[in-house]
């Protein structure tokens, strides 16, 4: 086989593919793996989810930038972005405050602009029942979030560490939006086959 055909029937092929996997890894969407519990029982430990990127627009390299914007983060939204106090760390969240938002909470609930919001996402700890009960305390009382911001809580509010302890994240920031469980993995589970959770694959993130 000449070089030429070489080129032509394997190397470019190969090379092709490579750049449409980028590209889509870039600006389409991307694949993330749950590494805690600070978002149970939404997500679980070992669930393999995918992002979808271009929802929220296309973000120009070492700009803040975004481009072919569809919409913004909204109230609720499952979100992948890069977290503010070590930005080689992805953090995924559920967006509850944005821009200009004032967000209060006390025990379990969660009020948005003097309002309580419904809240199913949230989910407390029986056995953490004495900070359910600590009412308004330090920064989770009249809190208003910063234009461009928003404010972030992990599903698993007495386990997670989240906007209440490290504060607002900024839409350039934001990767995209969760949107689906392709595969998850029990790692715990005593065989294979209960280690792979069947029941989760091709769960829509709500």
């Amino acid at each position: 086989m000449d070089k030429r055909k070489f080129i032509k029937e394997y190397l470019e092929p190969i090379v092709i593919a490579i750049l449409i996997a980028l590209f889509i890894r870039t600006f389409i969407v991307q694949a993330f793996k749950i590494p805690s519990s600070s978002m149970e029982p939404t997500l679980q430990v070992g669930d393999h989810i995918l992002v979808s990127k271009f929802i929220y627009g296309i973000k120009v390299p070492f700009t803040g930038t975004k481009l072919f914007k569809y919409k913004n983060p909204q109230r609720g939204d499952t979100i992948v972005f890069i977290y503010p106090k070590d930005t080689s760390k992805d953090f995924i969240k559920r967006v509850i405050g944005i821009g200009e938002d004032r967000v209060d909470i006390e025990g379990n609930k969660v009020y948005v602009n003097g309002k309580q919001i419904e809240d199913p996402w949230g989910h407390y700890d029986i056995k953490n029942e004495w900070r359910r009960n600590l009412g308004p305390v330090g920064p989770y009382e009249h809190v208003v979030v910063p234009k461009d911001h928003l404010f972030v809580l992990g599903d698993n509010r007495d386990n997670s560490q989240d906007g209440r302890f490290w504060g607002f994240v900024n839409v350039t920031e934001v990767k995209g939006k969760a949107f689906i469980i392709y595969f998850s993995w029990d790692q715990h589970a005593e065989n294979l086959l209960n280690k792979i959770r069947w029941e989760r694959f091709g769960k829509l993130i709500h």
